[in-house]
């Protein structure tokens, strides 16, 4: 349980989670990393963050995730990351009301991270632009820089190569099977495809594209491959990520809610709106 937030606190800051609305891996590059083509939006679903800034120099954290030790917990080395850069001594604790699901594929850790780097730049009166914030994101995650942007993109490269779109912004149902997925273990599979062939953006948002890591998930996770198989009965359901949350889009929150109501009791999930403007962005003006 989150730990009483002091009235001194900064916030409620949004962290929204995201889906890939595709994945495409094309290729692998010398050093390892995997060359890839994705659809980001983000949804209304948010982790919320408070941030106590205070003269006692150092990074705390309260609410990390179980299991997620604070010194590697992404909010705390954003803190940390910005305090090294500008050469400053301020301290702040963080309290994290984790609301999305650790090892999902909906981007909780660094959209968590990409948070912090913006409020704190402001709260901290630091100056960094958004390139600069994003270019010390990518250090901490690849997904990072889109949540820094605020904007839906088409990404390439790792990912840090950004477009901005405007895909339908959709209900989505996103189911959440009990598994946290390691985005490494999926991409380090030898069954992983490696070559699907680039593809441009107007193809893309006419609904075209799949996830390269679906069917590595699917053999790894059966809780996964039955969640799809489940939603696929409604409306076509992808993984989004890594996984293991897997969606489906509908035009209407009813539509959406309807297939909601028919989930079995033992599994979970919720309904949320695609937008394409991340909800930090407005809480930022």
């Amino acid at each position: 349980m989150l730990e009483t937030i002091p009235h001194t606190a900064s916030g409620p800051w949004p962290a929204p989670a995201k889906l890939n609305l595709l994945l495409h891996v094309v290729g692998r590059r010398a050093d390892g990393y995997h060359e890839l083509q994705t659809l980001f939006q983000f949804l209304t679903l948010s982790d919320w963050l408070y941030f106590d800034v205070h003269q006692q120099a150092g990074v705390a954290l309260a609410g990390q995730p179980a299991g997620v030790p604070a010194s590697a917990d992404l909010c705390v080395r954003a803190a940390a990351l910005l305090l090294e850069t500008t050469h400053r001594n301020a301290g702040v604790t963080i309290y994290n009301d984790k609301r999305l699901p650790v090892g999902g594929g909906l981007g909780g850790g660094s959209s968590d991270a990409a948070t912090t780097l913006l409020v704190l730049n402001r709260l901290w009166s630091l100056g960094l632009s958004p390139d600069e914030l994003a270019r010390l994101g990518l250090s901490l995650g690849a997904d990072v820089p889109v949540f820094i942007h605020g904007q839906a993109a088409w990404a390439e490269g790792i990912g840090e190569k950004l477009t901005p779109v405007t895909p339908p912004e959709a209900w989505y149902f996103v189911l959440v099977p009990p598994v946290s997925i390691s985005t490494a273990v999926i991409f380090s599979d030898p069954g992983l495809t490696r070559d699907t062939p680039r593809t441009k953006i107007p193809d893309l948002l006419q609904g075209t594209g799949h996830n390269d890591c679906e069917a590595v998930v699917r053999r790894r996770y059966p809780q996964v491959a039955a969640a799809i198989d489940w939603l696929s009965a409604f409306a076509p359901a992808r993984l989004t990520g890594t996984g293991g949350c897997v969606f489906a889009a509908f035009e209407t929150q009813a539509a959406a809610q309807a297939v909601a109501a028919q989930l079995p009791a033992d599994w979970s999930g919720f309904v949320a709106r695609g937008v394409n403007r991340s909800p930090l962005l407005a809480a930022l003006e």
